[in-house]
């Protein structure tokens, strides 16, 4: 090492070069840029967390939503096994208070985002919107979310068995009568939406339509424009351990844009062009392959530099809650995605039937 750098020449370097032959290229590589370029491949590598202040943080999200859902709704912290392999899934439970009867609710599955993430006290105003409007709402911490562990923690497999874990928390709808499956929806925001993608892109699946907010949509790019630090995330999961020029075939398996060509129910989209978590060169990649490739199902739209929320600028620009009283912090944008968003499950549905009774007549004269 000289000066911090090292040394590095061609292949060349150690034969005569040809007549006429440019001289070696001799690169001096910076030792430090090197180690914050350095993208490990090992699992024991995967970036650490601090599991205890991640659980006491769960533990005050729980008691948040027990209070707040006191006489509004029902709320239970309920548990499922995943198909994937048995895993336990923690989840949450809301619910109206006044249940109907048989198949009386539809209901939905909500995908919390982040690489390591939880469904966290932001979404509240959103959740009681949902069941005030008649759905039962499940929320996944699915593998690889905190505030339930190491184990948890470092189980996450991104594009993988999560999908699984997720869609798993059908079967526990299946237990409640009041929950009709006819009427089954998906919805999620960043990586949640990458989730609802990759549920609604698969061959079958029980949902009728899914809603994907500022989703994930091609981990090639993502992990090129996100750079190494983030890639560490990526490149030490157990089903991954490298990067997308090592393991192509299994990002391009992983990235739903690749996809899309199967949906077979209705979708909805909506990105930000100011999105500074999942950057509109990515989004625009789903937006623009939905339009052409299923112009009938996918209903998009793109929200031009939208109202900012925090450090990410537009990726939140629908979730916009105070985080002291837990409601809305209205923008026009945020507004106009939401009413959006439920006319497009009205459509699809139809949550204010109650199924468990006969439908009204319908007058035909005047």
């Amino acid at each position: 090492m000289v000066s911090g750098m090292l040394a590095l020449t061609t292949a060349r370097a150690t034969a005569q070069p040809e007549q006429g032959a440019r001289a070696p290229q001799v690169v001096r590589m910076d030792s430090a840029r090197m180690a914050a370029l350095y993208v490990s491949n090992k699992h024991e590598d995967h970036p650490p967390a601090d599991y205890a202040r991640q659980m006491t943080q769960k533990r005050r999200t729980d008691s948040i939503y027990a209070a707040r859902s006191r006489n509004v709704m029902e709320f239970r912290k309920i548990t499922y096994k995943s198909r994937a392999d048995g895993m336990t899934i923690p989840a949450y439970l809301f619910a109206p208070l006044a249940k109907r009867g048989a198949k009386g609710h539809a209901a939905m599955i909500w995908v919390h985002g982040g690489v390591h993430g939880d469904w966290g006290t932001s979404m509240f105003p959103f959740v009681r919107e949902a069941v005030q409007r008649g759905y039962v709402v499940i929320t996944p911490d699915y593998r690889g979310s905190t505030g339930h562990g190491e184990a948890h923690h470092l189980a996450i497999d991104y594009g993988g068995k999560e999908v699984d874990d997720v869609i798993s928390a059908v079967d526990y709808l299946k237990t409640l009568p009041y929950v009709d499956l006819d009427r089954l929806g998906m919805m999620g925001w960043s990586h949640g939406g990458f989730i609802t993608a990759h549920t609604l892109f698969r061959d079958s699946h029980e949902f009728k339509a899914g809603a994907a907010i500022v989703p994930v949509t091609n981990l090639i790019t993502r992990l090129a424009y996100r750079g190494p630090g983030y890639a560490r995330s990526f490149s030490t999961q157990k089903e991954l351990q490298g990067l997308p020029h090592e393991q192509l075939a299994e990002y391009t398996r992983r990235s739903p844009v690749f996809q899309a060509e199967k949906l077979k129910v209705p979708m909805l989209v909506h990105v930000a062009t100011n999105d500074q978590d999942v950057h509109y060169i990515e989004d625009q990649q789903m937006v623009y392959t939905l339009r052409a490739l299923k112009p009938d199902l996918a209903e998009t739209k793109i929200y031009v530099d939208p109202a900012p929320w925090g450090g990410s600028v537009g990726h939140a620009f629908s979730r916009r809650v105070d985080p002291v009283t837990l409601e809305r912090v209205d923008s026009p944008e945020q507004i106009d995605s939401w009413s959006r968003t439920w006319t497009f499950f009205d459509w699809t549905l139809r949550p204010y039937e109650d199924r468990s009774k006969p439908a009204p007549p319908v007058r035909t004269q005047p």
